[in-house]
């Protein structure tokens, strides 16, 4: 079961289908058990929460059948179990939502990059459909916990408004804040994360403004001055500090710059693009030397900024394209080795806490992103394995896997290959458009786009 307490008390099945929970005392049951999940609550304490000072006349055998009531609406006795002297819920703490905030919050914490640290804390407060415990929220049983969470609530937008502005998303940040400062005037951190975005929108008036009409706030109500790091900020604004400036936009791939032009590769590029925008994995199998690097380049290069091939292009991977080299992993690397040579190549931090197999999902998973795993051929097992986790977990995620045909035409699908059943293969010859005897004569027999070109995609499977 699934519990929700971040809004009105809500109960669902492990398939997402609610659980109403009829009476008002055996939802306040419910939330007396949540607040302490895991962990027994006295059945004075209980008795107390539903009935305060004037419980009835047999209140331990009321508790009981409220208990009974309980039980029967979750459908599971061993849920709600008896535990001297009172009873507990037997929940883990991310089956309820409040604890499943609290460890993306944690998770956000942790993580160096920025991206997945935005995706984190989104999601977390994405939980909120509500005030904590809504009308429960003025119990004296539930007052410290609701607290509790409407600050943690209020750190988490302080600390995602902090990332974005990292981001470098100081326009929107500026708007979207004038509200939360208007509910919460005197939260410091807030008002400086305000006036860091209205700055570098260009808004430095306004800044000054929020600063000034804190300050009066602060002593009109409590006597105070703004803190010594807002006055800093509020300083460094005054004198333009440069170190107030926006950061420098940071490079979206590390494709390299192409030597020569694809001269005559145009139609095939085209192609292959189209393939990549129906399917998430794309594959290019040939002999070495024929040129599938060269033309998985050619095409990564159009998703790239100021190269967009198709209007949403730019968008479609904002997390940016990536070529990873994988020919100097050895035949014999672990799944592992292949996932730090990713996290190398987008920047991520050996230093930060968690193991790389389980941060890398929630980076790509951030923003949508291409992944050009180059060589791959000698470590085509470990690939798959690494790639059908990470196409799972970031569905904005997509690869394109230049390798040589072992995996291919003359040979047996391999294990991989079974296990994708997103992939698309294209089998890549040396010779160009009409330049071969055999793509003459296929071209001759039908007439057919496909057999125009030996670079001829192959769904499903590698046997041909």
């Amino acid at each position: 079961m699934r519990f929700g307490v971040l809004g009105p008390l809500a109960v669902w099945t492990p398939d997402g289908r609610p659980v109403r929970v009829p009476e008002v005392k055996v939802r306040a049951l419910l939330a007396g058990l949540l607040i302490q999940a895991g962990r027994t609550v006295s059945a004075d304490r209980l008795i107390e929460d539903l009935w305060g000072d004037r419980p009835p006349a047999d209140a331990a055998a009321a508790l009981r059948v409220k208990v009974s009531q309980l039980r029967r609406v979750l459908g599971d006795r061993e849920l709600v179990a008896y535990r001297a002297p009172g009873y507990v819920l037997r929940a883990e703490p991310e089956s309820v939502d409040a604890g499943l905030f609290e460890s993306l919050l944690l998770r956000a914490r942790r993580t160096g990059d920025l991206d997945a640290r935005a995706a984190l804390l989104r999601e977390a407060l994405g939980l909120w459909r509500g005030g904590a415990y809504a009308e429960f929220a003025d119990e004296p049983f539930a007052r410290a916990v609701v607290a509790r969470l409407d600050e943690q609530r209020l750190v988490a937008l302080e600390e995602l408004a902090e990332t974005r502005l990292a981001l470098g998303e100081h326009g929107p940040l500026a708007a979207e804040l004038a509200d939360l400062v208007a509910d919460h005037p005197l939260r410091e951190r807030l008002r400086a994360v305000q006036m860091r975005a209205l700055y570098r929108a260009g808004r430095q008036g306004e800044a000054l403004a929020g600063y000034g009409d804190l300050r009066r706030r602060l002593a009109d109500e409590l006597g105070l001055d703004p803190g010594p790091e807002l006055a800093a900020l509020h300083q460094a604004i005054l004198e333009q500090d440069p170190a107030l400036e926006a950061p420098a936009a940071r490079p979206r791939t590390n494709l390299p710059a192409p030597l020569t032009a694809l001269v005559g590769r145009d139609e095939a590029v085209a192609e292959v693009r189209a393939l990549l925008r129906a399917n998430r994995l794309v594959t290019l199998t040939g002999p070495g030397g024929v040129g599938k690097t060269r033309l998985a380049l050619a095409a990564a290069s159009g998703w790239t900024a100021g190269a967009e091939v198709t209007p949403d292009a730019a968008q479609r991977f904002e997390g940016g394209v990536w070529l990873v080299e994988l020919a100097s992993l050895g035949a014999g690397a672990q799944v592992v080795e292949v996932a730090e040579a990713i996290a190398a190549v987008l920047g991520l931090r050996d230093d930060a806490a968690g193991c790389i197999m389980d941060r890398l999902p929630g980076v790509l998973a951030a923003r949508p992103t291409l992944l050009v795993l180059d060589n791959c051929e000698h470590v085509v097992e470990q690939v798959a394995t690494l790639a059908a986790r990470l196409l799972r977990a970031a569905p904005g995620c997509a690869c394109w896997r230049p390798a040589r045909s072992r995996c291919g035409s003359r040979a047996r699908p391999c294990g991989a290959c079974r296990r994708w059943g997103w992939r698309r293969r294209w089998s890549c010859s040396p010779y160009g458009p009409g330049s071969s005897p055999t793509a003459t004569s296929r071209r001759s027999a039908s007439g057919s786009t496909a057999s125009r070109w030996p670079w001829s995609w192959r769904p499903r499977g590698c046997a041909r």
